[in-house]
């Protein structure tokens, strides 16, 4: 689940710097669900991973959050949350 986390988590920092663009922050609000999905599975392999054995999926939940906490802080920014 680590490695799947990973990708999860690029695909949605791309996504998210895809939204930098203007006129394309409206896919903030369709990265946010896709990223928070990608978290759950970075921690269900916290979660059922082998102790020593679960960098990848902390890395991959990193990626996540950070697409998640960027994309919230461009949609209250730029007046998408009111």
């Amino acid at each position: 689940m680590g490695i799947i986390s990973i990708l999860w988590g690029i695909v949605a920092l791309l996504w998210m710097l895809l939204a930098f663009i203007p006129l394309l922050g409206w896919g903030n609000w369709f990265m946010i669900p896709f990223a928070v999905v990608g978290a759950i599975i970075a921690g269900l392999g916290i979660l059922f991973g082998e102790k020593g054995k679960n960098g990848r999926a902390k890395a991959g939940l990193a990626l996540n959050a950070i697409a998640i906490l960027v994309g919230l802080f461009r949609l209250f920014v730029g007046g998408g949350i009111v």
